[in-house]
């Protein structure tokens, strides 16, 4: 867009964010909304559960919606005809009807709009000290790999999430291309593995993201552009940026379609950027000495505005 001139509106473009909901904090739909908003996206939220706050807080009270509720609320909103999406949003589930139901909804969608895009992040568990271990049920595992990885066209797996999903072991950076090749074949056009506990280049205080784009032309050829993003580490445990991430994934791909190396640079900068003021933060809150506690580390969202809307790339990602 030439610098200047007014730059024309945009065409609406909406969202439909199906994720937890918590009254204090940011994670799930409190983590996604602002984020999209911000970058000028129109977010409907479905709120799968409503908790008093995230689950790693000593207590928690709350609500689970069921899959007949989230059939109802879809049900209303196709009765209004307001069910047209341009994006579908979803993160942590840890029932299987529910994703089930969540599957439906996005086919459906994608028959009203056949250029909807879904976005998917197939949080099942993490590595802690190299092992790893599932934090949902384990039959969520194969409805994400046959039911929903089919229809998602952009997922953020992480590297124990990738590995779940094809059934194969990563150890090298060439294991973690022919994972995400795998990944293509299911379904999914851009493949974004969000962390990993591979060797970073730039040392043992990086953390390597490896992200995937694979484009088929008209004359059917394929083109994958692939990608590596060093980011520092961050020494302490965030609950909530699985969930940005992927919300500021969908935005900046949506701004940049054909260039997955810029849409990461700038989501890995803004994650950098929202990571250290919220560190900063919990820290001066705990006070010298002490670990900051779980509503210590909430995420700095609000106060990180500026940065999500235009963040300074200050990490850059490597072409493969």
């Amino acid at each position: 867009r030439a610098g200047g001139a007014a730059m024309e509106p945009e065409r609406e473009c909406r969202v439909l964010s199906i994720q937890s909901h918590v009254v204090r904090g940011y994670v799930g739909n409190k983590a996604a909304t602002f984020p999209l908003q911000v970058l000028g996206f129109e977010v409907d939220t479905v709120n799968s559960v409503q908790f008093s706050n995230h689950t790693g807080y000593a207590h928690w009270k709350g609500q689970v919606l069921n899959s007949d509720e989230l059939h109802e609320l879809y049900e209303g909103l196709k009765l209004n005809k307001v069910n047209r999406y341009d994006y579908v949003l979803t993160g942590y589930t840890r029932d299987t009807s529910f994703l089930a139901m969540v599957v439906d909804i996005v086919q459906e969608l994608k028959q009203q709009n056949s250029n909807l895009v879904y976005v998917c992040d197939p949080v099942m568990g993490d590595k802690w000290n190299g092992e790893g271990s599932m934090y949902v049920p384990k039959d969520l595992l194969p409805v994400y790999r046959d039911k929903v990885v089919p229809v998602a066209d952009i997922i953020t797996p992480n590297q124990f999430e990738a590995e779940l999903l094809t059934g194969r072991k990563i150890y090298t950076e060439k294991d973690a291309l022919e994972v995400m090749d795998m990944l293509h074949a299911m379904g999914p056009e851009t493949v974004v593995i969000t962390s990993s506990d591979l060797q970073a280049p730039l040392g043992n205080d990086y953390l390597i993201a490896l992200g995937s784009h694979r484009k088929t032309k008209a004359d059917g050829t394929r083109i994958t552009q692939r990608i590596r993003v060093e980011s520092p580490k961050v020494d302490a445990v965030f609950v909530g940026t699985g969930d940005l991430f992927a919300a500021m994934l969908l935005a900046w791909t949506h701004k940049h379609p054909n260039n997955l190396k810029v849409a990461c640079e700038k989501t890995v900068s803004a994650m950098q950027h929202v990571l250290q003021r919220t560190i900063k933060s919990a820290k001066v809150q705990a006070g010298e000495g002490n670990k900051p506690n779980s509503a210590q580390l909430e995420l700095r969202m609000v106060q990180s505005k500026k940065d999500i809307e235009n963040p300074e790339i200050i990490v850059k990602a490597t072409v493969l």
